[in-house]
């Protein structure tokens, strides 16, 4: 697979009532192809999070959009760009963090959470220091975690409702 850079198109999720913020690293190729956050059909970021939240699992962008702004979730990605190969996060070179005050500065977010060990590394080294907010790293909700069951994701994801 060859290294291509990769420019984020997705506008963040968010509203002024927006409490938790939840950072994936970038967009894998389905989410791009697809135009929507988490868009593989086998990421079980939705489920899980919609499970959290005790609510009907949302299916389209719309719904996804809604179901955040509901629970006070704001999703957006740490990388604003980065050479990449596929959806290799340890391929990551060249990476330029997201401008997080974009939504840091117009939502009480309470608590950031990132999805993810690189998405964590990336948001310690790169967000950290400019908005002095630690964030807390959750599991991956990729299919390439495959270690990790479907009951440990949801353990570890309960941690959001407490901000809920």
């Amino acid at each position: 697979m060859q290294t291509e850079y990769i420019v984020h198109n997705f506008q963040p999720i968010y509203n002024e009532h927006s409490r938790i913020l939840m950072l994936g690293t970038m967009p894998s190729p389905k989410s791009r192809e697809v135009g929507f956050y988490y868009g593989h059909p086998r990421n079980r970021f939705w489920k899980v999070v919609s499970d959290v939240c005790q609510a009907p699992l949302p299916q389209t962008p719309e719904e996804k959009t809604a179901f955040a702004l509901e629970y006070k979730i704001a999703v957006w990605d740490v990388l604003a760009g980065c050479e990449i190969k596929g959806a290799d996060d340890s391929s990551i070179r060249n990476p330029v963090a997201n401008d997080l005050d974009v939504i840091l500065k117009h939502a009480k977010i309470q608590a950031v959470f990132t999805t993810g060990t690189k998405a964590g590394q990336l948001y310690k080294k790169y967000c950290l220091p400019k908005n002095g907010i630690s964030a807390v790293t959750l599991p991956s909700t990729s299919p390439a975690n495959c270690r990790m069951t479907y009951e440990e994701l949801f353990e570890a994801y309960s941690v959001i409702k407490q901000y809920l």
